[in-house]
């Protein structure tokens, strides 16, 4: 049996439908029978691996398409848009997923010469914050294993450190090793700017001053912006926006008649403004949307 199909045996035995989260700190399993429509939420640092069927996953309209084998990488805080494109009952759609923790990866660099950030000819760079690579054998073959200590708890508190550590250095010295390094690095760009990122997902209904932000950052105005947008692919203002109105529809999931309310719960003074801001992002009127989100949340 190859890696990839052990790892979907290993979740295929572990996981309920949706997601489960297992026994192993940072770890969840996720299994789903059907696709799904469109769904936004922020995420956070997170690696999410797929064994079998196929995700989408879109941040500011650029989508990101992963497969059996392919796994996403995700090193700040986002506001993205998922969906299961693929899944079917007999062939249901299997993942895995594993929160990125900074202190890990941390302890991790520490111990050995993290690689230059730098490209050739002294241009400095900032890893964007998301990305979609192939899995490498060896990468697959430790998720595999740290799985297989879900049946086997009086390993786990011995064995599970090591081989979340192992996996992390897969992806440390992997395709999307700069993005990783990012998370782990106390003074890296990325870290600074997920202090302003953070001070925006609980700030998302207060007027955005950038000037603050970038001193957050402790960067300039200037090399502020040009940072934020690199890792994020949008502005402050973009990101504040979108973190507004995923805010908005989860309040109408709950409450689908109270369109005004959600609206200026979140930071909007003009419902007109809100009611033409959420068409433009979800492509349907906040009313209708809402409408349309609870009936798909009860179907069978």
């Amino acid at each position: 049996m190859d890696e990839l199909a052990r790892l979907k045996e290993s979740i295929t035995r572990h996981a309920g439908e949706g997601v489960t989260r297992t026994a192993l700190p940072g770890v969840s399993v996720l299994r789903a029978a059907r696709a799904t429509m469109p769904l936004g939420d922020v995420v956070e640092p997170t690696l999410g691996v797929i064994a079998q069927g196929v995700k989408q996953t879109t941040l500011n309209g650029r989508t990101f398409t992963y497969g059996p084998g392919q796994f996403l990488i995700v090193s700040v805080e986002l506001p993205l848009v998922g969906h299961i494109a693929q899944a079917s009952a007999d062939e249901p759609l299997l993942a895995f997923v594993l929160e990125l923790r900074p202190d890990r990866i941390a302890s991790l660099l520490l111990e050995t010469a993290p690689a230059a950030t730098v490209r050739p000819g002294g241009v400095d760079t900032t890893p964007a914050a998301i990305a979609v690579s192939d899995a490498s054998p060896a990468l697959l073959d430790a998720i595999g294993r740290l799985l297989t200590l879900l049946d086997a708890p009086a390993d786990a508190d011995a064995l599970a450190a090591g081989i979340e550590r192992e996996i992390l250095w897969r992806l440390v010295t992997g395709p999307q090793g700069a993005t990783v390094r990012q998370i782990g690095l106390a003074d890296s760009r990325l870290t600074h700017l997920a202090r302003a990122i953070q001070w925006i997902r609980g700030h998302y209904d207060k007027t955005l001053r950038v000037e603050e932000l970038a001193t957050l950052a402790t960067m300039s105005v200037t090399s502020f912006h040009r940072h934020f947008r690199a890792v994020t692919s949008m502005t402050p203002i973009q990101f504040q926006k979108q973190i507004r109105l995923h805010e908005a529809r989860a309040r109408l999931l709950a409450d689908p008649g109270d369109v005004t309310g959600a609206g200026f719960a979140v930071g909007y003074d003009s419902p007109s403004q809100f009611s033409r801001e959420y068409r433009r992002m979800f492509g349907v009127p906040p009313s209708r949307d809402a409408l349309a989100l609870r009936k798909a949340a009860v179907l069978p």
